[in-house]
C-alpha cells in the first residue's frame, strides 16, 4: 500500500483482490498539501465509486485513508465556501454552498448506511468534515498521531455532518463541551467517546490490508462486520504503541461540573472562568472565548432539537442551518479571520451571547424556498 504512485486526482481508488475472489476497496484522500481538506469534486468522487462499490457484489469491504502522515481529513474546504459567498452572495439558496453541503451531508449518510464494511483509518488530523466520514463507518481506527476536533465554533459555523447526533451521544455532557470549546481528542478520548472502535499504530496500515485481503468473506453484512471486528482486536492486541492517557477521562468530574444545568449562559460562563493550570482545559476556555456566540446558541438548539430525530432528519435539519448560515454574517467573518486574512480577530454579530435573542437563532431553523421545490434531502429514508 505504501508504493501506490501519487497522481493528481484528489481521491485514488484501488481494488485489493484476497485470497477468496472478493476484493478490498481502498479510497485515498489526495490532497496532503490541503491535510486532506474535503472539496465538492472529492465529495462526488467518493459518492460515485461508494455506490459502484455497494453495488458491486465482489467487493468485500471498503477501506478510507488519507494521504500524508498529518491528516486524515482535516475538514471541509470552507475557503472555497467563503469565496462562493463573496461572489455570489450570502444567500440560503448559494448554489455553490448547497451543492457542497447537500452532496457532502448525502455522502456522510451513505457511509452510516451501507450495506458492507467500511473501515475509516482516522490517523492524524480528523475535523469537521473529517469526523462526519469517520462517524458513519462501521470500523473506526484511531492510531497514536489521532487529532480528532469539531472546531466549528472558531468559524461561525456550527458541529455539522451528523454532529447534532453524534456528539450529543458521547458520555454525560463531553459532546456539548467538545462542540463549545472546539476540544482536540486524542485516540483515548476517542475511543473513550465511542467516535472510534480500534487503536492501532500508524505502521499497522499495510497489515491490516494484508489481513483483509487473507479473510475469507461471507458476503453477508453482519457476518463480515464481526469479522473485520475480530482482524482488528487481533491487530490492536498486537500494537506496540501505548494509548495516550484521555483528557475527557482525566477531566471528566470537572467538564461535568461546568456543563451542568439547563442555562447555556451559565454553561459558558463556568467554562470560561476556569481556573484550571491544565493546558488542555485552557485551550478550551480560550477558544470558546473567542468564539462565535451564535454558533455556541446554535449548539444548544441543535443538542436539543436532535434528541428526537431520525439520522436523515438530522441532516435535514443540519443542512437548513448550514444553508443559513451562508445567509447570516459570522461564517464568512469566521473564515475570513482564521483562514483568509488570517488576522485572528472576527467580528462577530452579535459580539456577545447576551446579546443572541431567541428569534435570531430561531431565523437559522427556516427552510429556504429549495431552488429543487423540495429540500434536496428529502429521499433520504
Amino acid at each position: 500500500m505504501s508504493d501506490v504512485p501519487m497522481t493528481q486526482a484528489p481521491v485514488l481508488f484501488q481494488e485489493l483482490a484476497t485470497i477468496d475472489g472478493h476484493a478490498v476497496g481502498v479510497a485515498q484522500l489526495n490532497a496532503p498539501k490541503s491535510v486532506n481538506a474535503l472539496s465538492l469534486d472529492m465529495i462526488r468522487l467518493l459518492d460515485r465509486q461508494l455506490r459502484a462499490w455497494q453495488e458491486n457484489p465482489a467487493i468485500a469491504c471498503v477501506v478510507l485513508h488519507g494521504a500524508g502522515e498529518k491528516a486524515f481529513c482535516a475538514g471541509g474546504d470552507v475557503r472555497s465556501l467563503y469565496r462562493a459567498i463573496q461572489e455570489q452572495g450570502a444567500s440560503a439558496t448559494n448554489a455553490a454552498a448547497l451543492a457542497f453541503f447537500s452532496e457532502e451531508y448525502r455522502l456522510d449518510y451513505r457511509i452510516h448506511t451501507f450495506g458492507k464494511p467500511v473501515i475509516v483509518w482516522a490517523s492524524g488530523i480528523v475535523m469537521g468534515g473529517g469526523m462526519g466520514l469517520m462517524a458513519g463507518a462501521s470500523h473506526r481506527i484511531v492510531t497514536e498521531t489521532s487529532r480528532i476536533a469539531m472546531p466549528e465554533i472558531t468559524i461561525g459555523l456550527f458541529p455539522d455532518v451528523g454532529g447534532s447526533g453524534f456528539l450529543r451521544r458521547m458520555p454525560a455532557r463531553t459532546g456539548l463541551f467538545v462542540a463549545l470549546t472546539a476540544a482536540s481528542l486524542n485516540a483515548a478520548d476517542a475511543k473513550a467517546a465511542a467516535l472510534a472502535d480500534h487503536f492501532l499504530a500508524v505502521s499497522q496500515f499495510d497489515a491490516m490490508c494484508q489481513r483483509l485481503q487473507s479473510a475469507r468473506w461471507q458476503s453477508e453484512a453482519e457476518r463480515d462486520r464481526a469479522m473485520v471486528s475480530e482482524i482488528l482486536s487481533t491487530l490492536a492486541a498486537s500494537a506496540k504503541v501505548p494509548l495516550p492517557v484521555s483528557n475527557l477521562q482525566r477531566h471528566a468530574a470537572v467538564i461535568d461540573a461546568m456543563c451542568a444545568g439547563a442555562d447555556l449562559a451559565e454553561i459558558v460562563g463556568r467554562i470560561r472562568q476556569c481556573d484550571s493550570a491544565d493546558e488542555w482545559l485552557q485551550r478550551a476556555a480560550k477558544s470558546l472565548a473567542a468564539g462565535s456566540p451564535t454558533t455556541a446558541a446554535l449548539i444548544w438548539e441543535l443538542r436539543q432539537r436532535a434528541s428526537s430525530l431520525s439520522l436523515a432528519d438530522v441532516f435535514r435539519m443540519e443542512l437548513t442551518v448550514a444553508m443559513q448560515c451562508c445567509a447570516h454574517p459570522d461564517f464568512p467573518e469566521g473564515v475570513r479571520a482564521l483562514l483568509i486574512e488570517k488576522d485572528g480577530k472576527p467580528r462577530w454579530t452579535p459580539a456577545r451571547l447576551e446579546d443572541v435573542s431567541t428569534s435570531w437563532v430561531a431565523g437559522h431553523f427556516i427552510e429556504p424556498d429549495w431552488p429543487s421545490g423540495h429540500h434536496p434531502l428529502h429521499d433520504l429514508a
